[in-house]
């Protein structure tokens, strides 16, 4: 014998903590379950737009099934049925990137909101939401990946260049090194001859160590072994050339010292980040977080505009040299576990538990 879908009997619906994910149009909800309003004969998505309706007409449903069965029709404002408006904004988001990365030279930026047919400043903002980075800035990371994978395959520097869509050999010039964070011969030879100053230090988490480069900090590792430390910088810059920091860089190391033990205070040094465009998009989206805050991958992936890049979320993470700058500690499984950080969860832990007392 087939069961009735179970739904929420309306007098309970002011005390539901659905009906408050409802109020507060909450889109990660969507999909976990439905609501149906009596008066109105239609049933919609938590996130749905529309009038909010007295919860005495309200029945919340289980399941899609469910409210079909109420005999109410579907919402044309939030189409509870279909895709929602957060993945219709994911998937033009994610046409649009796919368009920038197929691209020869920069895509005007009217041009790509005429593809995915909406205006320039509303495709910009929503593109800026989803990735962290405007179109012009995402352009530019996916350049400088496709550099950085061609140099180091071993291509000369002018094919590499037009093969990254540079057509003016002073314009690539002119952003080579910070796209790169050196000049682009010296990125062929896998960083030879490139100096990193850094210094080790110690604070509640261990053994902490931060290099950097002429652009800014390239690496911020944790720990329990100094050495250790060093042998790791070592593996991620094989070719660089490392010099013991001073006594003023050592004062820099004092500041991501002093923020690791009180995040409140903030940390404002230029960094040189280098990654793909797709983990530039992600490292980005993790700096977005809110000290205190957490968001699964999952999170991260529709934040990006790729929501089912969950997996490859996870591996940006794990790229990250950047500890603490860039927050991957923020980032935790669907079911709240902490695990998968570099620098161990009990660091992980810790590092939250602080940014919420300095909240």
């Amino acid at each position: 014998m087939m069961t009735k879908p179970m739904e929420t009997a309306r007098p309970d619906i002011a005390c539901d903590p659905r009906w408050a994910r409802v109020l507060a149009r909450d889109t990660s909800a969507d999909g976990q379950f439905w609501y149906s309003v009596r008066t109105t004969g239609v049933y919609c998505r938590p996130s749905c737009p529309s009038r909010r309706a007295d919860p005495g007409n309200v029945t919340l449903h289980d399941t899609l099934e469910s409210a079909r069965a109420s005999g109410c029709r579907p919402c044309k404002r939030c189409n509870p049925e279909g895709a929602s408006l957060d993945a219709q904004n994911a998937a033009l988001v994610e046409q649009a990137c796919r368009l920038i990365e197929m691209a020869q030279e920069i895509v005007p930026l009217q041009k790509l909101a005429d593809t995915v047919q909406l205006s320039p400043g509303y495709f910009h903002r929503l593109f800026k939401a989803g990735t962290g980075l405007t179109p012009r800035a995402y352009a530019a990371a996916h350049r400088a990946g496709k550099l950085r994978e061609k140099l180091s395959g071993g291509s000369p520097v002018t094919n590499a260049m037009h093969e990254a869509g540079f057509n003016s050999s002073s314009r690539f010039y002119a952003q080579s090194s910070d796209l790169l964070g050196m000049v682009p011969g010296r990125y062929r030879t896998g960083g030879r001859h490139e100096i990193l100053r850094f210094a080790v230090g110690q604070c509640a988490l261990g053994a902490i160590l931060v290099a950097s480069s002429e652009k800014g900090v390239a690496a911020i590792l944790l720990g329990d072994d100094p050495d250790a430390l060093v042998r790791d910088l070592q593996d991620r810059f094989p070719n660089a050339g490392l010099v013991g920091g001073d006594t003023d860089y050592e004062h820099l190391v004092a500041q991501v010292i002093g923020f690791v033990e009180a995040p409140g205070i903030g940390l404002d040094l230029p960094l040189d980040v280098r990654g793909t465009a797709f983990q530039q998009r992600v490292w980005q989206a993790l700096r977005d977080i809110p000290p205190g805050e957490t968001a699964t991958y999952a999170d991260i992936a529709r934040r990006i505009g790729s929501p089912t890049a969950t997996r490859a979320v996870a591996g940006a993470c794990a790229a990250n040299r950047m500890a603490v700058a860039i927050p991957c500690h923020r980032v935790i499984r669907t079911d709240g576990s902490l695990s998968g950080y570099r620098w161990g969860v009990e660091r992980k832990q810790a590092l939250l538990l602080r940014e919420v007392a300095s909240g």
